[in-house]
């Protein structure tokens, strides 16, 4: 981490974050954490937070939780709750299967994100990949019948992969036919944007999910 990170981390992760395997057994108190009763939305994979706090920036009724295992890029999302004044972002590090599996009880989230995940692009590594059936009924199952998955990814392989496997899902219902318009309100990243110059164009998928 470089030393405004670290700085960062010290000053403020025992306030904003926790490790997944140090959490108590059973649900996460969401509601002490924040110090407030509001909607639960999960992010899994908020990389160098640019996405993360902006999204939290304009729902601020909403208590917005990141979960990654990257602790530079945890660090630098810190920095940006501090610099923009965010008091409605939470942060967790560890696995998010962990996470869903043990500490998130179900019909818990108002809704989940996941806005391009590693799409390890090698055939031999794709089972590496996190969009896989038994995650997304487990994902699925956590969140509020009426609440939405959102999936972003610019890698068309995987994205193919994404609406098949969502689709697959008896608990999720797609809201279009197909790939989702790209929402106004998701920030283009730096990341998005060097995709977009390299010739590869986002696919946005957006899930509700239905009644058992």
């Amino acid at each position: 981490m470089t030393v405004g990170q670290d700085r960062a981390w010290e000053r403020s992760w025992p306030a904003l974050g926790k490790q997944v395997p140090d959490l108590p057994p059973g649900p996460l108190d969401a509601v002490s954490w924040f110090g407030r009763e509001a909607p639960l939305l999960l992010e899994i994979g908020s990389g160098m937070g640019e996405t993360t706090s902006l999204l939290a920036k304009a729902e601020p009724g909403t208590n917005y939780l990141a979960v990654d295992v990257f602790q530079p890029g945890l660090a630098q999302l810190i920095l940006r709750v501090e610099a923009m004044g965010l008091t409605n972002l939470r942060m967790l590090r560890g696995d998010a299967v962990e996470l869903l599996g043990e500490h998130i009880a179900p019909g818990a989230l108002a809704g989940a994100r996941i806005y391009f995940p590693d799409p390890w692009p090698k055939k031999k590594h794709h089972k590496r990949r996190l969009v896989q059936p038994d995650f997304v009924a487990l994902l699925a199952s956590r969140i509020v019948p009426g609440g939405t998955l959102h999936l972003a990814t610019d890698w068309e392989h995987y994205a193919e992969q994404m609406l098949e496997v969502l689709s697959g899902e008896p608990l999720l219902r797609n809201r279009y036919d197909g790939w989702a318009p790209r929402p106004d309100w998701r920030p283009v990243t730096k990341f998005e944007s060097r995709a977009r110059e390299e010739g590869r164009i986002s696919r946005d998928l957006i899930f509700e999910r239905v009644n058992d």
